[in-house]
């Protein structure tokens, strides 16, 4: 049974019957992170793959496997945000430019950065990054704080003593702020230290966290795979 992402009717699952076999001709069209064209029959229960071809294979996701990682976060993301058969053209077109993206990407935490940002607004979790949550003033450029609860920005007179927000620079916030309004050709070229980048994974995965209220599974995945990396 395969999980798949398709552009007119959203996310589905299907059977691929005899893929295992080492004589199948739809088995090399059907691995993880490929996208692939099928002809599909109605089933009982379910719909059965007949026929599939190869579009793109993506194949640096499968030879590397911090890229094939970060794939694989990417992918249960949008599992866990989107509901089953629900049409999403432009969720379905991140994913694919998102697996462009890591294939080729010299800074993959950036990529996926800038993926989470993109996907949460369009599954509807944009978080406010211009205006307070609390008090609705427009975040000026300085310090701030984070509210994951609350999904945004918090300013510096809301902020203070409130359990449910984090702190967030001036430039962790300016980085956020341009992912969020530029296309990716023009945020790839943003030069991003360490301690920012870590700073920015931060906040977004506490936000995450409360949006899904769970952990992916990929995660502890991803982290064990970056540590041997590096």
């Amino acid at each position: 049974m395969l999980t798949l992402l398709t552009p007119e009717h959203g996310k589905v699952r299907v059977v691929a019957k005899g893929i295992r076999k080492p004589a199948s001709r739809k088995a090399g069209h059907l691995e993880l992170f490929m996208r692939s064209k099928l002809l599909v029959a109605k089933g009982r229960d379910l719909d059965i793959i007949t026929q599939a071809e190869t579009m793109s294979a993506y194949r640096p996701l499968r030879e590397y496997l911090l890229r094939g990682a970060y794939a694989a976060y990417m992918v249960e993301l949008i599992d866990r945000l989107t509901p089953d058969e629900q049409e999403n053209r432009e969720i379905y077109d991140l994913l694919c430019h998102g697996f462009n993206w890591l294939c080729e990407s010299p800074d993959l935490a950036l990529t996926v950065r800038y993926y989470e940002l993109h996907l949460l607004g369009l599954a509807g979790f944009q978080p406010q990054l211009r205006y307070c949550v609390v008090g609705d003033e427009t975040i000026v450029a300085e310090d701030q704080f984070f509210s994951p609860s609350r999904g945004g920005a918090v300013c510096a007179r809301c902020g203070p003593n409130r359990p449910d927000v984090m702190p967030i620079s001036m430039e962790a916030l300016k980085v956020l702020r341009y992912f969020q309004a530029q296309p990716y050709a023009k945020a790839r070229t943003v030069k991003i230290l360490p301690s920012l980048h870590a700073e920015i994974e931060h906040v977004l995965a506490r936000y995450l966290a409360g949006v899904l209220e769970r952990q992916l599974k990929s995660i502890e995945f991803l982290k064990l795979v970056k540590r041997e990396h590096y």
